[in-house]
This record gives C-alpha cells, sequence and structure tokens, in this order.
C-alpha cells in the first residue's frame, strides 16, 4: 500500500511536503475549497520548488471553480516546475460548492471538463464553449522543460535584435495523473471512460470500493495492455496505545475532522440524514445548534462550514459519537489497522492519505511508522 499525505493549502505547507518526502511519502496533497483554504496551486508550486521527487496532488479541483484553459494552465505551470509528478484531482465540488452556498455540478460536466484538462495538458487541442459560442483551443506556446535553457535565459529573436526566453511556460510532454472523486458508480463510469484512476474521502468499506472498481472497469476503453489506474483513499488515522478508550479524546481529535465533515453532509442532505442511525441524527441536530443556524438561514453555508477539515473544536467533541469513529477514522491497534488497510487494499485501494491535524509531524512519523 502507498502512502500520502493531505493537507489545507496555504503559506507553510511546503515544509509539511519536505518532510512528508524525507519519511518516504509517494505523494503529498492540498484541498481546493477556496472560500476555506489557500490557492492549491500556488502551494503546490512552493511545495514543487521544495521537494525533488514526491508526487503533488490537488484534491479535488471542479468545473464550477475554474475554467478548463485556466485550469490547465495551472496544471500545466505545475507540471513545468515538477515534471511528471503532478495529480490532478477533478470532482462536482461538492464541499466547494456548498461553501458557495450551492449545489454540485452535474455528472456530465465533471466528465467534459476532466477530459478538457486530460487533452489540453498533453498539449492537445479540445473544443471551448461559451453559451452558444464554441471553438477549438490549445496551448500555443508549451513543451517540456528536457534540454530547455534554465528561466531566464534568452537568445536572439530572428534579425530583430529582441531577446525572448527559451524556455516554454507550460510542460505539456511529462504526464499528469487525472484522478475523478467518487462516492458511487456514476463517477466511477467517468473515470473508466476517460481512463483516469479515482478517489474518495472517508469511505472505509471494502465492499464499497470493490463496487466503485467494477464501475470503472465496465466503463473502461482500451484497458488492454495498459497501466491500470491508481485508486486512493482521503481519511484519518490513529493508532491506539495499550489500554487506550477507541472513542476517547485523542481519537476524536485525530479523526473527528472527517467525521464532522460527515455530519455537515447530513445537515445539507436530506437523503443522507435520513438513512443514518439515530444517534448520528441527533447529532446534527445538535451540530446546527451549536452553530447557531438552520437550514432556512440564508448564510446557512457560513456557519455550518466554519473550520471545515480543520482540528475539531473540544466543544464539537460530543458530536463524534462512536459509530462515526467506527465508520469515519481508521482508529485501532497497529494490528487492527493493519488488517483494515489489508483490506481495503484487497478491495482496489492503491494508496491511503491522511490528513494530520493535531501534530502533524508527529502524525507523518506515526503513519509512515505503521506500514514501514
Amino acid at each position: 500500500m502507498r502512502t500520502g499525505i493531505v493537507t489545507a493549502a496555504g503559506p507553510g505547507a511546503e515544509r509539511l511536503a519536505v518532510r512528508a518526502e524525507e519519511l518516504g511519502f509517494d505523494s503529498f496533497w492540498v484541498y481546493d475549497t477556496p472560500m476555506l483554504h489557500g490557492d492549491p496551486f500556488v502551494t503546490l508550486a512552493l511545495c514543487a520548488k521544495a521537494t525533488h521527487h514526491i508526487r503533488l496532488g490537488i484534491g479535488v479541483t471542479s468545473p464550477a471553480l475554474r475554467s478548463a484553459p485556466a485550469a490547465a494552465a495551472a496544471i500545466g505551470s505545475l507540471n513545468a516546475l515538477a515534471p511528471g509528478r503532478i495529480v490532478c484531482g477533478v470532482g462536482t465540488g461538492n464541499t466547494a460548492r456548498r461553501t458557495l452556498g450551492m449545489r454540485p455540478t452535474k455528472t456530465a460536466e465533471l466528465e467534459s471538463f476532466t477530459a478538457a484538462l486530460r487533452d489540453l495538458t498533453a498539449g492537445r487541442e479540445t473544443d471551448y464553449r461559451e453559451g452558444t459560442r464554441s471553438s477549438r483551443v490549445r496551448f500555443l506556446h508549451a513543451g517540456s522543460y528536457g534540454d530547455a535553457r534554465p528561466y531566464g535565459d534568452a537568445r536572439p529573436y530572428g534579425d530583430t535584435g529582441r531577446y525572448v526566453d527559451a524556455r516554454p511556460y507550460v510542460d505539456t510532454e511529462s504526464p499528469v495523473e487525472f484522478v475523478v472523486a467518487a462516492f458511487g458508480p456514476k463517477s466511477a463510469a467517468v473515470a473508466g471512460r476517460l481512463g483516469a484512476g479515482l478517489i474518495s474521502f472517508g469511505m472505509h468499506d471494502p465492499a464499497a470500493w470493490s463496487a466503485l472498481d467494477r464501475a470503472r472497469r465496465a466503463e473502461a476503453r482500451d484497458a488492454d495492455g495498459a497501466e491500470k489506474p491508481r485508486s486512493y483513499l482521503m481519511t484519518s488515522l490513529h493508532v491506539l496505545a495499550d489500554g487506550e478508550d477507541r472513542y476517547g479524546d485523542p481519537a476524536k481529535d485525530a479523526t473527528g475532522h472527517i467525521a464532522l465533515s460527515a455530519l455537515i453532509l447530513a445537515a445539507e442532505t436530506p437523503a443522507f440524514r435520513a438513512a443514518l442511525p439515530p444517534d448520528e441524527a441527533a447529532a446534527v441536530d445538535r451540530l446546527l445548534r451549536l452553530r447557531g443556524t438552520t437550514p432556512t438561514d440564508p448564510r446557512f453555508h457560513q456557519a455550518l462550514y466554519r473550520n471545515y477539515l480543520g482540528r475539531l473544536a473540544p466543544e464539537d467533541r460530543d458530536l463524534i459519537v462512536p459509530s462515526l469513529v467506527d465508520r469515519f477514522g481508521l482508529v485501532g491497534t497497529r494490528g487492527e489497522l493493519a488488517a483494515r488497510i489489508s483490506d481495503l487494499e484487497k478491495a482496489g485501494v492503491d494508496e491511503l492519505i491522511i490528513q494530520p491535524v493535531v501534530d502533524p509531524d508527529a502524525g507523518m512519523a506515526e503513519f509512515a511508522g505503521l506500514l514501514a
């Protein structure tokens, strides 16, 4: 099982990326949620300059956030800084849209946007539309950095006496890995049709992963001889000490940000809330009271997503009931965690990515040691 780290985008993330590389992690990711965190492309640019071989991931962008040309330019620019090390996750914008008080985009838009990104970042043409007007677009100054001069070197341009930079702005020759955010078969099918990988969040059921993998393979095209796209699980983890309470404050603090995100989704989604067991549904009610809001409040989204995916506030600990710890966190002894991770790997998860929120340095070291 490969391993990675995810964190909020912002200044200082590059230090964590360097430490993750030193500890032997395969990837380092940042979230793309504009109303919550910093810009992922700026952050990963810093990470690209500070690291040497760790893969750098965007988890995840969305057609609701940027146009395909703008997103492709950002991805291609990162690829120029860290050739062949960029992983781009794309989703319907569940969190990013909801923090704006909007709904996620449609699966069809997810597919067309991801296809456009894939083509543009590989130097190919794609369709670009605005309303009823459409055109074919591609990067007009692109290439790889292979034998190019260092940035800032200039050479004469013809016989004009003027000088131009010899280095391309974006890299379209080094491969970019694309993964589609999926919780169900529709998005997994998109990944299959595009030859992309999968990424999901807080989903620990091996049977669910097996179903996603089947949905992807059912739609895969020209798969013979091709390398199987990777599957990534973003989650949280806590290794129990001898005699430690599985549902105590340390476990809640390490994993509660993922569990709380499930309660927030339930507060936003009546169908999801209706399927919750009674203790979790009651926790949703308590969450709304703590936030001082209701679903009819026009600023509902501002209150609900405050400190989203940040370290759990002490007053929120009582919201994390035992069933949430069991379902949305990886909590257990070293032996228990090794068995759960093995089951996930057998179900198709290739890389496990955690967000250490309490003490990132200690959390990364603990995770690195767990699977060493």
